[in-house]
């Protein structure tokens, strides 16, 4: 038996080791000498022990047990998944089973449902933070896993932050500086995937909260079309386990994917900014207006809280575009927005509705909000002086207000109402403006 590649061992009713074959050292990197009178629960992964048991009592009860999988945990603290044919000795008061290693044939399932699992998820409509919460339970059922974080490299500031942190619970983890000389530096600088431990990372992030253990550690570049964006990682508290070199493919594999969905979640972004966005002033456009307008709405009729419409049209816009052409109007339209904005809150809403016309969404307005001082505040810093190549120019607004629930119930209730008043206050403009021409022609006479 000890020329057979695959493994036999005998086990007592206790669950002792009487007898090994020689082929065990390969499988468990134990000798047959050392694993004589042990238990063999104790080599059994702790998440298969309650199975392997039950699996037992069956065998003991006199029923052959074909093609049972488990995992073992080696000498080296590496994981071997294995799978077992046993039946029970009556008469020898023995379990009798053979060994097999199945190892490389469950790495390339799991590669496989690794790149199906990952890609059902990014082709999902939730966002990154979703995809990381599934590829960190992913990773639980392929790896050990005591710590598992994304971490991105921010460029501009030359820190790594952590959109996904989890150290026995998601927690929030503060960016760092990416340190010259830690394995998640090697990581992102070399672009390759790392097998390492902490106790040489000199890595602030990886260390936990209290005490310090060390950690076996896999590091895996985050390469998108953009190039190499950060770095996933797991770690395991070494002692219990131990990461190798087989491992190290499996999560280089595992962190392309989720780079390959990365890319593919930006894209989407990217898509549905530009689709919900003014290009020129990058302002929300009238669908994203309307759809906020709608949650405004809805929230509002919840709360009993007022909520405010302004719609705005530049007044003397056209005098730009005829005098410096249509870029410089471009520019003017940026800074208008820009001014707008300025004047509201962050929760409010400023959209460009298209040519020279923009509206405000104020929400979540309480009896002491007073809207008209906003308007007015929007009406001072639009008539603010200015310059394009030399010369000054001085804009205003016509503003139109409505109110809900005073002024509708409904959007276009709203909007009508607003742009009406909008309307009116540039009627009455235009009539005060042409009665000081009259008064002042009539003076000249």
């Amino acid at each position: 038996m000890d020329m057979l590649v695959d493994t036999v061992c005998v086990v007592d009713a206790e669950g002792r080791y009487v007898y090994v074959s020689a082929a065990c050292e390969s499988l468990l990197g134990y000798t047959p000498d050392e694993l004589i009178g042990r238990n063999m629960i104790e080599l059994v992964h702790p998440d298969d022990r309650q199975r392997t048991m039950a699996a037992a009592m069956v065998v003991m009860g006199g029923q052959p047990h074909v093609n049972f999988e488990n995992r073992y945990i080696r000498k080296d603290g590496g994981i071997v998944d294995i799978m077992w044919s046993a039946r029970w000795s009556e008469e020898d008061q023995v379990r009798i089973a053979v060994a097999r290693d199945i190892t490389d044939l469950n790495r390339v399932a799991r590669r496989q449902e690794a790149m199906y699992r990952i890609s059902e998820a990014a082709q999902s409509g939730d966002g990154l933070i979703t995809l990381y919460d599934y590829v960190h339970g992913f990773m639980d059922k392929l790896l050990p896993v005591d710590r598992f974080f994304v971490t991105l490299y921010d460029q501009g500031r030359g820190k790594l932050v952590f959109p996904y942190f989890f150290d026995g619970e998601e927690r929030v983890q503060e960016a760092v500086p990416l340190r010259e000389g830690t394995l998640v530096e090697k990581v992102i600088n070399t672009k390759k995937a790392v097998l390492g431990n902490t106790a040489d990372s000199n890595c602030p992030v990886t260390e936990p909260a209290t005490g310090r253990y060390d950690y076996d550690w896999l590091g895996a570049p985050l390469v998108t079309n953009y190039g190499v964006k950060g770095a996933l990682v797991v770690q395991v508290k070494s002692g219990n386990f131990s990461y190798c070199e087989a491992d190290l493919d499996l999560f280089q594999f595992v962190a392309t994917q989720v780079g390959s969905a990365i890319d593919r979640k930006r894209q989407e972004a990217r898509l549905h900014h530009m689709a919900h966005h003014d290009p020129l002033t990058n302002l929300p456009n009238r669908t994203l207006f309307r759809d906020r307008l709608r949650v405004a709405l809805s929230q509002a009729r919840r709360s009993g809280e007022s909520l405010v419409l302004l719609y705005l049209d530049l007044c003397n816009f056209k005098t730009v575009n005829d005098s410096l052409g249509h870029a410089a109007g471009d520019k003017v339209l940026r800074e208008i927005a820009r001014r707008i904005k300025a004047c509201v809150r962050e929760s409010d809403t400023v959209c460009r509705m298209g040519g020279d016309e923009f509206t405000v969404l104020l929400n979540n307005l309480h009896n002491g909000d007073n809207p008209r001082v906003v308007s007015k505040k929007i009406r001072n810093a639009i008539s603010a002086p200015l310059v394009l190549d030399g010369e000054t120019f001085e804009l205003s607004a016509d503003i139109g207000m409505s109110i809900y629930p005073d002024h509708g119930e409904d959007g276009d209730h709203l909007l009508r109402h607003a742009d009406a008043a909008m309307y009116q206050s540039k009627k009455s403009r235009l009539e005060l403006r042409d009665e000081q021409e009259q008064r002042q022609t009539s003076s000249a006479c």
